[in-house]
C-alpha cells in the first residue's frame, strides 16, 4: 500500500493542485448567463461539413457511455513501486491523471512516487534519473516528449523497466520509437475533429478562429495541425492566427498574446480552440480587462484534458464554452493496469477511450469527465481485488 511518507507527499501534491486550480480559475463574482453560444448562420458555406458536425457533435455530447475497455487480464501482485514523472504539475491534465494513478495504485496495493519535471528538459531529465535510482517496477511519462529524456529512456529499456506514456506520443498504443510499452490517450484525430466541428456548428459555418498550441510538444503540435485541417472543411471559417505558447510559460505569455490578438483582429475574432484548457484560464483576465463578456465571443473550446477549472468555467459561462475532455481519472487507472500487464509480460490492452464533448448543456455539476461505466470495479475485478 502507499506508505505514510508517500501519503503525505500525495497530500501536498493534491493541495498544490487545488491551489493551482483556484489561482487559474479567473472567475469573477458575477455570472453572465444571458449570452450562451448560439449558431450565427445555417451552415450555407459548407452544408455537408455542417450536417456532419451536427451529427457528430450530438453523439459526442452523450453522457451514457458503455465500457469498451478490457474485461480480462493478469492478477496484480502487491508491493510494486512505480514512478509518475510529470511534465509539470501545474498542467491540470497531467495532475488529473496523476490523481487517478495514485488512487488506483492505492487500491491495488502499490507504492507510487510522483516527481515533478517542472516543465523544463533539465528538470524532466533529472526527474527521470531520480526515478531510475529508485529501481522501480515501472515508470509513467506524464505529458512530455520521451525524447527529451532519451538517455534515461534507453536505460529503462536496458534494465527491463516498462514505461507507459500519457500524451507522450501522437497515437495510442505501443510505441517502438520512442520505446513505450503503451501510450494512453484518446485518438487525437477524434479530439481535433470534434473541436473543429463544434466551431463549425456553433458558428453556423462562419467564424474567425485563433488556435493556441505548444509546438515544443509533438503531440500538441500534431493536434493543432489536425484542428486546422478540420476547420478547412468549411470555407466560411477563417483561421486568423496560430499562437505558439509553451504550456509552462502560459501564465506570463498568454495575456500578452490575447491583448495583441484583440488589437489585430477586434470583433472578427469570434472563436478560439486550444490544445489544452489551461490557456483559457490565463486568457480570462485579459479578455475581461478588454471588456469581453464571459459568455460572449470569442467562444472558446479546449481540445484536450478537461480539468476541474475548465468545467467550472463552462458551467459559469466564463470564457470557455466547451471542452473535449480526456477521462483523466479513468486513464490513471488504465496506466496502472497497463503497467501490471507489462510486469506480467503480457501485451497491452490497447484500450482507447471514445471521444466526448462537454458543453454548457451537459456539464451539470461534474468536475471531471467521469464515464458512467464502472471502470473502477472492472479494473479491480481484473486485478483480483
Amino acid at each position: 500500500m502507499v506508505h505514510a511518507t508517500q501519503r503525505a507527499r500525495r497530500s501536498r501534491v493534491v493541495a498544490a493542485v487545488v491551489v493551482t486550480y483556484a489561482a487559474l480559475s479567473g472567475c469573477p463574482g458575477g455570472l453572465d448567463r444571458d449570452a450562451s453560444p448560439r449558431p450565427a448562420a445555417n451552415g450555407a458555406s459548407c452544408p455537408e461539413a455542417f450536417a456532419d458536425a451536427k451529427t457528430d457533435v450530438a453523439a459526442a455530447e452523450a453522457t451514457a457511455v458503455r465500457w469498451t475497455g478490457p474485461t480480462a487480464g493478469p492478477r496484480a501482485p502487491t508491493g510494486k513501486t512505480v514512478v509518475y514523472i510529470a511534465q509539470i504539475m501545474t498542467n491540470p491534465g497531467v495532475a488529473g491523471v496523476a490523481k487517478g494513478a495514485v488512487e488506483a495504485a492505492h487500491a491495488v496495493g502499490w507504492n507510487l512516487e510522483l516527481i515533478d519535471g517542472q516543465g523544463a528538459p533539465s528538470g524532466i531529465q533529472s526527474a527521470f534519473a531520480h526515478a531510475l535510482a529508485l529501481n522501480p517496477d515501472g515508470v509513467i511519462i506524464g505529458g512530455f516528449d520521451p525524447n527529451v529524456a532519451g538517455a534515461q529512456l534507453q536505460e529503462a529499456d536496458a534494465r527491463g523497466i516498462p514505461v507507459v506514456g500519457w500524451h507522450a506520443v501522437g497515437s495510442p498504443g505501443p510505441s517502438t520509437d520512442p520505446k513505450l510499452f503503451t501510450n494512453i490517450t484518446t485518438k487525437v484525430e477524434d479530439v481535433a475533429r470534434i473541436s473543429a466541428q463544434w466551431i463549425i456548428l456553433q458558428s453556423g459555418g462562419t467564424a474567425g478562429v485563433v488556435v493556441f498550441t505548444d509546438a515544443s510538444i509533438p503531440f500538441a503540435r500534431h493536434k493543432s495541425e489536425l484542428i486546422t485541417a478540420a476547420l478547412r472543411a468549411c470555407p466560411g471559417i477563417r483561421l486568423l492566427s496560430t499562437e505558439d505558447i509553451p504550456i509552462p510559460q502560459g501564465s506570463t505569455r498568454t495575456p500578452r498574446h490575447i491583448s495583441s490578438l484583440l488589437d489585430r483582429f477586434g470583433d472578427s475574432w469570434t472563436h478560439s480552440v486550444a490544445i489544452n484548457d489551461l490557456y483559457f484560464a490565463d486568457a480570462a483576465p485579459a479578455l475581461r480587462k478588454a471588456g469581453k463578456r464571459g459568455a460572449g465571443p470569442p467562444y472558446n473550446i479546449g481540445a484536450g484534458d478537461g480539468d476541474p477549472v475548465a468545467f467550472e468555467r463552462i458551467r459559469a459561462r466564463q470564457y470557455e464554452a466547451a471542452t473535449v475532455p480526456e477521462p483523466l481519472l479513468q486513464q490513471g487507472w488504465q496506466i496502472i493496469d497497463e503497467l501490471n500487464r507489462a510486469i506480467a509480460q503480457q501485451p497491452s490492452s490497447n484500450f482507447v477511450p471514445p471521444v466526448h464533448l462537454t458543453t454548457t448543456a451537459n456539464v451539470g455539476d461534474a468536475t471531471y469527465w467521469e464515464p458512467d461505466n464502472g471502470y473502477r470495479n472492472r479494473y479491480m475485478s481484473i486485478w483480483g481485488r
